[in-house]
Parts: C-alpha cells; structure tokens; sequence
C-alpha cells in the first residue's frame, strides 16, 4: 500500500529544481507551465536565492511544479496521495481531479492572493519541536496564536503576528525544546488568510474536476475525499483553515500503508512519518539520484 505525498511551503531551498530540469523533456514542461501562469519556474528553481523564493508568489507554484516533475519521473501508481498545505493542490493532479497545467493556474492565483494578504500585517509561522500537544495549543491560544499546522510526531506549527512570534519565541510552552521560524511570509491557515479565499473561490469556480482516480487524503480532516468537486472546496477552504497532517498519517495507518514516498523537495513529511508511523517505509525525492530507489522500494511492496 503506497502513499505519495507533497509536502508545502517552506520546503524549498535555492537551486533544489537544477538537477530535474536535466530529465527528458523536463525543461520544455517547465518552460510551458511557466507561460501558462508568467512565472519563470526555470530561473526561480536553479538561479534565485533564499529570499527570493521565500515570496509566497513564487514558492508555492514552484513547489507544484517541482511535485509534478518528480511524480512525472517516478511514474508510480499510488494507491493514497495526500499533500500538506499547498501540496493539496499537487495531491490533487496526482489523484487526476485537476490536470497539471490546470493545478500550476490555481497555485498561482493561491499564491499572489496569500501574498497579498500577508502584506496587511506583518505575520509569520514558527515550528514547535517536542511537548505535549494539549499544552502547547492552551499556550498558544493564550498568546493569542493559532496551531495552523498540527503535524504530529510532536509537532505544532503556530502562526500569527511577528510580534506574536517573537513572544512565543521568548515564552515557549512546557516541555518544548525549541521554536523555529520557518522560512514562510504569513500567517497561513489561519484568519489572517481570510481575503484570499474570496479569490481563490473564484479561480476554482472555472475548474471542472474529476473525481479522485485513487484515495485522496484530505489535510483538512484526514478524511478521504471521494468527489473532485469536494476536493476543490477543500482546496479553498484550507487557505485560512489549520493542517491537521497528523490526522492524515492517522488515516494511513487506518489504511494500512506500507511505504510513503514524498515528491520534490521531500524531506519534511518523511520525517514526520518516521516519527509516527513505524514500521511505514519511507523515501524522499529530493534529486533524480532517489529515483532508482524509490521504483526499487515501489517494486518491492508491489511484489509483497
């Protein structure tokens, strides 16, 4: 039983699309979703620095595209797909409800919108490592943060004003080791967000989405989804609405998952699910080298 995952903003890192982009027919794919939404892919994902790709404009349909890419490579067939965050909508193509170029437009359109809608107050997201997940949400309320991301494997992801963050940064709750600002230009999923909704209903209303050809794992809820057209509302909702990711790996034991294998840039959600799902087998396509394992791990739990 495969799950293959996308992760979301904050998962990118300088350059991490230049060794994709030597794939067969990976530069003429790039080059034509980067007209289909005016966005130079190519430039941001080999050329731009940390700061550049921050911007929440270019990070999040970079991070599709990335998905796409690395999907496209590996040519699984999974039978679970999932995202976090804005990895919903690369979930979303995975399971066939939107096509790519399709998923590329509506990441754009989230992407300006959420920009926008950070630029009206300075806010911000900080990850809580370690603690007791009942305390740390009390803290947070208490600072008046919201738990935006609940990711599991004791992690929160709390979001809010900057000087929010910078008050818990100072006052972590009990038992929590540490508090990382993340590498993101707002406070997603939280009511800060609420003017980009309005937007990307609109964008979404043009689509006319398939059902889920495989299970679709709702970051909502960990639910699985089973109609395209719920999944867009979802996708549109989620915008100023918390990830309860540990619900989704939740679901997955439920399912009986056996391996989970991240898309481009992976990492982060295979970590959390070697910290949740134990015995769950777990791979991260984070360069074309991972490739080869990922099929020969795809193969083997194909064969069992």
């Amino acid at each position: 039983m495969l799950v293959l995952v996308a992760p979301g903003q904050g998962a990118q890192t300088p350059g991490f699309l230049t060794p994709w982009l030597d794939l067969p027919g990976a530069t003429d794919r790039v080059a034509a979703w980067s007209d289909a939404i005016g966005l130079d892919l190519a430039h941001y994902g080999t050329k731009a620095d940390a700061d550049e790709i921050r911007d929440t404009s270019v990070a999040q349909p970079l991070l599709v595209a990335a998905g796409l890419l690395s999907a496209a490579a590996l040519d699984a067939s999974p039978n679970v797909v999932a995202g976090h965050s804005v990895g919903e909508i690369t979930a979303a193509a995975f399971a066939g409800v939107i096509g790519d170029e399709a998923a590329l437009r509506l990441v754009r359109t989230r992407g300006l919108a959420m920009a926008e809608a950070a630029a009206v107050t300075e806010t911000g997201m900080a990850a809580l490592l370690g603690g007791d997940p009942e305390v740390s949400v009390a803290h947070l309320e208490k600072l008046g943060l919201t738990p935006a991301n609940v990711n599991g494997a004791g992690q929160i992801v709390a979001a809010g004003t900057a000087a929010q963050i910078a008050a818990l940064v100072e006052d972590k709750p009990e038992g929590v080791r540490r508090v990382v600002p993340l590498k993101v230009a707002g406070a997603f999923h939280t009511s800060h967000m609420a003017p980009a909704v309005d937007r990307l209903r609109e964008a979404a209303a043009e689509l006319k989405p398939a059902d889920p050809a495989v299970t679709y794992v709702s970051n909502a809820d960990g639910k699985a989804v089973a109609t395209g057209d719920e999944v867009i509302s979802r996708l549109v909702g989620q915008v100023a609405n918390p990830v309860r990711w540990d619900l989704c790996m939740e679901t997955f034991e439920e399912l009986g998952v056996t391996a989970l294998i991240e898309a481009c840039p992976g990492g982060t959600l295979t970590g959390l699910a070697k910290r949740a799902l134990p015995g769950v087998r777990t791979l991260a396509l984070k360069t074309p080298d991972d490739l080869d394992a990922a099929r020969a791990l795809i193969s083997e739990h194909a064969g069992a």
